[in-house]
């Protein structure tokens, strides 16, 4: 073989060896930009209120270029220890459960003042800041049939006191006998005097108000069950019950390395309300639809004006 051609052979074989080689670094630049969107892990609690929630916000982040890890189910106040600890970036918390549960503060009963102050504290003592809070108050209440609502006319639990010997009232049980329950409304209301009182399974509480078995019941605000009209949560006019509004709670550190996160969770909690997720929780609880296509069904409904809030 002369040496011209062997020089020629040559030059081609190395000339195969960088085109080759510029195709992989190529494909590895390609392949690490197609995997570089911010990675956030959103967590939630063991209940179907925490899960659509905490479904909607990902949905949010996912729809504007995040990669979501989710972590949910967790039990107890085991959310907030994995977030303290950094095993996700945030969750939904109440705003009274930040207060009385993980703070350890005293009641207060105006939400603004609880809201300033488990924002403080966070602050302070985690590191960790809580967005907007969604106008989702999910409290302890009482529910009354709208039957026995018009027919006395009951709407607060002020008037609920002053016709108490004309209500037949469904018990729990444990509500009579806490601070937080029957005892501390006597207390602040005055004496609730009954017609009735019955102690019954909390799981068919509501059955037993439409078999009209009973007329009050004690509920949580934002129960799917709710979304029947024939029910009325009474106003606690006096503030006995302090306020558990919704909020996303995030880790400061996230928050600074993408300070977007907090303006699409705080576009989508402005579009959560009472009877709104009292809507989706029944979805889930009576109309037994999973929760991922709850959330997705009501992501859609604002996806617009969340995405305009992004920028995208």
């Amino acid at each position: 073989m002369s040496k011209n051609i062997f020089k020629s052979l040559l030059s081609f074989s190395l000339l195969i060896v960088v085109v080759f080689a510029s195709l992989a670094v190529a494909s590895g630049c390609s392949k690490q930009g197609q995997g570089s969107s911010p990675k956030v892990v959103v967590g939630s609690k063991d209940f179907t209120e925490s899960l659509v929630l905490a479904e909607i916000y990902a949905k949010a982040l996912e729809d504007n270029g995040y990669s979501v890890d989710r972590k949910f189910n967790i039990g107890g106040q085991g959310p907030h220890a994995a977030l303290v600890k950094g095993d996700i970036d945030f969750y939904p918390e109440y705003t009274g459960t930040g207060l009385t549960v993980i703070l350890k503060e005293p009641a207060l009963f105006d939400a603004k003042q609880v809201y300033d102050k488990v924002s403080s504290e966070y602050q302070k003592k985690f590191h960790l800041t809580w967005l907007k809070q969604a106008n989702i108050n999910d409290s302890q209440g009482l529910v009354i049939t709208k039957k026995a609502s018009d027919k006395y006319g009951i709407k607060t639990i002020s008037q609920l006191q002053a016709n108490a010997s004309k209500i037949r009232y469904a018990s729990n049980g444990s509500f009579d006998q806490r601070e937080d329950g029957l005892i501390g409304l006597n207390k602040k209301y005055g004496k609730f005097n009954f017609k009735s009182e019955k102690v019954y399974n909390d799981g068919i509480k509501y059955q037993v108000l439409k078999n009209n078995q009973a007329d009050l019941a004690v509920a949580y605000t934002t129960e799917g069950s709710l979304v029947d009209p024939q029910f009325v949560v009474l106003k606690d006019d006096k503030n006995f019950w302090p306020p558990y509004y919704v909020a996303p709670v995030i880790k400061d550190s996230v928050l600074k390395k993408n300070p977007k996160i907090g303006k699409i969770l705080n576009a989508v909690s402005a579009k959560l309300d009472n009877p709104t997720i009292i809507k989706l929780n029944a979805s889930v609880d009576i109309d037994k639809k999973e929760y991922k296509d709850v959330a997705d069904n009501f992501y859609k409904t604002i996806k617009k004006s969340v995405n305009k809030a992004a920028g995208k």
